[in-house]
């Protein structure tokens, strides 16, 4: 053991999909998703990547050659364990995982555990149709099955040290808020545009040990006036747009701790607001406020959803909502789906999955009016507990008017 708070026991994880693997009747799993790296490797694999992992003893990842000495710098494994694939003579990743795969199968026979499926998510990296179709040629002789829900299943409920790396990452997304605010108060706002506001927070967040802005759709996402508001609007990269007042600002900001990821996002007003902008405020203040009090262990996605939709009823703003409060978080590539895949439409969220103590999402919330060119959004990492959640993000909850 170690007395770092940002420990987490890799080998252990190897050893937990090793027996996953030995119930499921898998002689070697071969991981190709982003988050599976993340989850077993602790180093982050932007090129097309794999892992094998046999039935017993340590894993071997595959990336690109040209990031291969530093994956295996970052990893817990060593350099024998990280190998680079390259477009040579039997080096290519197909030839060489496949020949690989061979040395942990008796006559070259046995179950292949591999990760296919969809996502919403476009990284998600699940094996392409011809690299499904290049390995089975080249394992012949050993069966293919689809294993992903393995690595899935255990990475669910988040141990000590990946809860605390999230914490950390929070804190980081926090400091982003505060470089924001202090550009923007006191009319500073009328010198920037969105890309600008993007850059002082990525600052911000840098000069606390963030490593990168990670959403995959548009880093810090950014919004003013009419955009906050565009229905659905769940992906909002920055503009050359000018902030203006009288305008609502979006601030949607995203760091990286090892591999953990903080993603908090805080709303203004603009100076001069109206009374009809504050009425759509308070609304959404009042309903973040309401969900974050809702989330414990024991709910489910459609229970939370249909609570949380009766207020904005009673309110009289439903119309401007859009009907979903979270998406599922991980390591840097498990983005989306909430728990395993086992609902009744593959690959997406089991709207009656169970909360348990020790998961985490994002509670993702989007308000959006377009006909009134204003909109807001919330998002923030949470750990489930017995009686309620823990936001990662402590930024305090408010639609400041900024004059």
């Amino acid at each position: 053991m170690t007395n770092d708070p940002y420990f987490i026991d890799f080998p252990g994880r190897i050893k937990a999909i090793q027996a996953e693997m030995a119930i499921d009747r898998v002689d070697v799993y071969l991981g190709s998703r982003l988050r599976t790296l993340s989850w077993t490797t602790d180093a982050f694999c932007p090129w097309r990547s794999y892992i094998v992992i046999p039935a017993e003893g340590l894993p071997t990842a595959f990336t690109f050659v040209i990031d291969a000495a530093r994956v295996a710098d970052e990893s817990w494994l060593d350099n024998d364990h990280v190998l680079g694939f390259a477009p040579m003579g039997g080096q290519d990743q197909i030839t060489a995982i496949s020949d690989f795969i061979k040395k942990h199968l008796k006559g070259g026979k046995g179950v292949v555990g591999v990760e296919a499926g969809m996502s919403n998510y476009l990284p998600e990296g699940n094996l392409t149709y011809y690299e499904y179709k290049a390995f089975e040629a080249e394992l012949s002789d050993a069966k293919l099955v689809n294993a992903l829900d393995i690595v899935d299943r255990l990475a669910v409920i988040k141990d000590t040290g990946t809860i605390n790396r999230f914490r950390k990452a929070g804190e980081m997304a926090d400091a982003g808020h505060v470089a924001v605010l202090e550009a923007i108060k006191n009319g500073g706002f009328k010198k920037y545009t969105e890309t600008e506001i993007a850059g002082i927070a990525a600052m911000g967040m840098r000069a606390v040990g963030s490593v990168w802005e990670w959403s995959f759709t548009g880093g810090n996402e950014i919004a003013s006036g009419y955009r906050t508001g565009l229905m659905g609007g769940a992906c909002t990269p920055p503009t050359e747009r000018k902030l203006q007042a009288g305008e609502p600002l979006m601030v949607d900001l995203h760091s990286t701790f090892r591999l953990a990821l903080g993603d908090h996002t805080h709303n203004y007003l603009l100076a001069p607001a109206t009374p009809r902008q504050r009425w759509h405020a308070n609304n959404f203040v009042d309903l973040v406020s309401l969900c974050l009090k809702t989330y414990k262990a024991g709910m489910t996605p459609s229970t939370l959803a249909d609570e949380m939709m009766v207020f904005c009823e009673e309110r009289e703003f439903a119309e401007y909502m859009v009907p979903g409060f979270e998406h599922g978080i991980g390591m840097l590539g498990d983005e989306w789906r909430i728990g395993r895949n086992d609902g009744p439409f593959p690959y997406w969220t089991n709207p009656d999955h169970v909360y348990e103590p020790n998961e985490m999402l994002i509670c993702a919330i989007q308000y959006a009016c377009p006909e009134e060119n204003i909109g807001f959004r919330y998002e923030n990492a949470i750990l489930i507990t017995p009686n309620g959640c823990e936001t990662m993000s402590k930024y305090p909850l408010a639609i400041e008017e900024i004059s």
